[in-house]
């Protein structure tokens, strides 16, 4: 069978095996050739001191939770235990991106030399989290290790919760808060600008949200793994967030979204408090702050699609535009594992705020300046001319497997199961 793309209202409601599968091994070879050449397990001598050696991605198999997993291994050849809900394939229906992505990242990591292990269910579940505990042990106890994580990575993407505590199931919104928003939209597909609307949320659907998108689950899960004596003295946790120039906060930063990030702040300041009650003062949570990036979420949040096209006609132009790979290897190399911050997590590079800000290039004036300016000009007649909207839809697609380069998308595809 001959799989294309089909996409409805920028939902992307398929993908593509062999591009999935593709897309992956392009992100393990960025990670080899850049981030830290000669430090995987098949390579000789003694890893650095300070590298994370035994890793929990929470939300595993795409965009930057996928990014962090990939880095943690092939850049620091670190044993990895992964996390994510996946639908696996039918005799008629592909596979979800990230069931191809988690087969993918197993098999690559087992010719390398690298632990690993992934669980798919449901990360919010108590259940799952004595699932990972268990996998943590097993990982260890396989190397020779003690059992203890030394990297959690928190980087759950859901648009709904149960909470574990009372079977309670919350769903979350994008939605301003206040006031209604109204704005300027752009379909990938087809160029076609338009007026996006979105009236503000009511004081339950806010409360909801930050029950899913929020920290409290990132709570439970170091909560858990500190339970169960898993815990490094020198665990680093993180999870991802994103703040963006003002013309996006109506919809973002002071929207529903932004409450939930907002909370997962509040949890970051909570879990650096019960790690140092637990006597862990080398232990540190932080928050990093990313870059805008196409992901299967962002492309659907009003506003976004815009702004990031004309985002990439200008970081393209100045030579600053990232990739979600090339993101987090410069997360790893210039803020969490610095030389300097290896021994002492004090030492990694925060704002005034305590975040971690690799959001840096994106928000340089000369570059925000010139995507306002873009987007102020911006018609149907010009919008090809003034925005990368061929760029968004690419990285859009390829988040499903199409238009990977290296992949014959006119080759019939016998099954929708993952080569082996």
């Amino acid at each position: 069978m001959i799989i294309k793309p089909m996409v409805r209202n920028n939902i992307c409601l398929n993908s593509h095996p062999q591009g999935c599968a593709q897309a992956v091994q392009q992100q393990i070879a960025y990670i080899r050739e850049t981030l830290a050449p000669g430090r995987g397990p098949q390579e000789p001598g003694s890893p650095p001191a300070g590298i994370p050696r035994l890793v929990l991605v929470v939300g595993c198999s795409t965009g930057y939770g996928l990014a962090s997993r990939i880095a943690a291994g092939f850049g620091y050849g670190a044993a990895t235990v992964g996390i994510s809900l996946e639908k696996a394939p039918s005799a008629h229906k592909p596979g979800t991106p990230g069931y191809y992505n988690n087969h993918t990242f197993d098999r690559e990591a087992a010719k390398a030399g690298l632990k690993a292990k992934t669980l798919d269910g449901d990360a919010y579940s108590d259940e799952l989290k004595a699932e990972a505990v268990q996998a943590i042990r097993e990982t260890a106890a396989a190397l020779g290790m003690l059992p203890q994580v030394d990297l959690i990575v928190y980087s759950l993407a859901s648009p709904a919760r149960r909470d574990p505590a009372d079977g309670t199931l919350y769903r979350s919104v994008i939605k301003p808060v206040g006031q209604a928003y109204e704005g300027k939209t752009v379909d990938m597909m087809s160029g076609t600008l338009g007026i996006a609307r979105a009236e503000p949320a009511a004081e339950a659907e806010i409360a909801h949200t930050i029950k899913v998108m929020g920290g409290e689950d990132w709570e439970r899960w170091i909560h858990a793994l500190a339970e169960a004596q898993v815990l490094s003295p020198r665990v680093r946790t993180l999870a991802y967030t994103y703040i963006g120039p003002e013309l996006s906060w109506p919809i973002y930063k002071n929207g529903t979204l932004g409450r939930a990030k907002e909370d997962l702040e509040r949890a970051c300041r909570a879990i650096n408090h019960s790690l140092a009650a637990a006597g862990l003062p080398k232990a540190r949570g932080f928050v990093s702050v990313n870059k805008a990036l196409v992901t299967r979420s962002s492309a659907v949040i009003p506003v976004i699609p815009l702004y990031v096209s004309c985002l990439f006609k200008v970081m393209k132009a100045q030579g600053l535009h990232e990739s979600c790979i090339a993101q987090i290897a410069r997360l790893y190399r210039e803020r969490l594992y610095t030389e300097a911050a290896r021994q002492d997590p004090d030492q990694v590079p925060v704002d005034s705020q305590g975040r971690i800000r690799i959001d840096d290039w994106e928000m340089q004036e000369g570059v925000q300046k010139e995507t306002r300016r873009l987007m102020e000009g911006v018609t149907q007649d010009n919008i090809l001319e003034l925005a990368d909207v061929a760029g968004f839809r690419h990285d859009f697609l390829e988040a499903h497997g199409f238009e990977v380069a290296g992949v014959d998308y006119e080759t019939d595809i016998p099954s929708f199961l993952p080569s082996a």
